[in-house]
């Protein structure tokens, strides 16, 4: 039903190369072209600057970019639901952070889908920002979301707060102390989030109330994987700024060691966020419940 021309877009806009577009549709270098000249022809825009290493978006070219990837996810939730109502299922595409990985939320939707039969839960990961514009698509039914949720288009469910606090080894000399100062901390060799991530902003946020700013301490790497950043924390390369619920298990095997940082308030609030028509608001209902089941039995 979707028109051939808009998979080539997607997937040009997806590979930033019109030949990596084609080797990816299994189709040649001149159709992609022809595609993409044929949409801007309907639409009597230009959908990219054309410059001789690269293609890059227009402002028209990226509103149509988001309803087409608006279209393409409609289709699929068709497809989907059509699917689910011949064999009685239930298929859900959740959205969640990198910080979320960690998170006893993934145990808790493991446990709701294996206490449910004819449930499928499908978990994509990436950055805030991204959910929120899968969601907005429809390329999401729902998303965990670390933040204070304030987009009048969308509903949520306060799931849980959280904090940010200081991870070290259990070999660290700050291991036996539970807060640390800010100028002990410019001490320290941090391991941090990159910038685009939610955990990194509040930490420079509330650095900023402080007039201070990251560059003011010893940021020795920078890595997106938290899973990593544990394992290198647990090896004692360095410490890090992480959010506490994604270091719960090793807090409990005392793999970790967390501190408060003083003068730094750094709570944010988790909320399980979905669009107005999303027609199973009771199915998060109960997720929140085994959510909190599970989070007061590793207390």
């Amino acid at each position: 039903m979707i028109d051939t021309k808009y998979y080539s877009l997607l997937k040009v806009v997806e590979t930033g190369s019109y030949t990596k577009a084609a080797k990816a549709l299994s189709l040649s270098q001149p159709a992609v072209s022809q595609h993409i000249r044929l949409l801007e022809k309907e639409l009597c825009i230009r959908i990219f600057e054309r410059t001789r290493n690269q293609s890059r978006l227009t402002k028209e070219g990226k509103i149509v970019v988001k309803y087409v990837r608006r279209m393409v996810a409609l289709q699929d939730l068709l497809e989907r639901d059509l699917k689910n109502e011949k064999e009685k299922i239930t298929s859900l595409t959740i959205g969640i952070t990198h910080t979320a990985e960690s998170n006893v939320i993934v145990e808790a939707l493991a446990a709701y889908v294996s206490m449910n039969d004819g449930m499928n839960l499908k978990i994509v990961t990436d950055s805030t920002d991204q959910l929120y514009r899968m969601l907005k698509n429809y390329e999401l039914d729902f998303a965990l979301i670390e933040d204070r949720i304030s987009d009048p288009s969308l509903n949520h469910i306060l799931l849980d707060t959280d904090c940010l606090v200081l991870a070290v080894s259990p070999q660290h000399k700050l291991a036996s102390r539970s807060t640390i100062t800010i100028n002990d901390l410019k001490k320290e060799k941090l391991i941090l989030r990159l910038p685009n991530s939610n955990t990194r902003n509040l930490f420079a946020s509330s650095l900023e109330r402080q007039n201070l700013s990251i560059d003011d301490f010893n940021v020795i790497l920078e890595i997106d994987n938290i899973a990593t950043i544990k394992d290198l924390i647990r090896r004692d390369f360095g410490v890090s700024v992480l959010a506490k619920s994604a270091c719960m298990d090793e807090l409990k095997k005392k793999k970790i060691y967390t501190l408060s940082i003083e003068n730094l308030s750094m709570i944010r609030e988790v909320n399980l966020v979905y669009t107005k028509d999303f027609e199973h608001p009771e199915l998060l209902q109960d997720i929140a419940k085994k959510y909190n089941e599970m989070r007061k039995e590793m207390a």
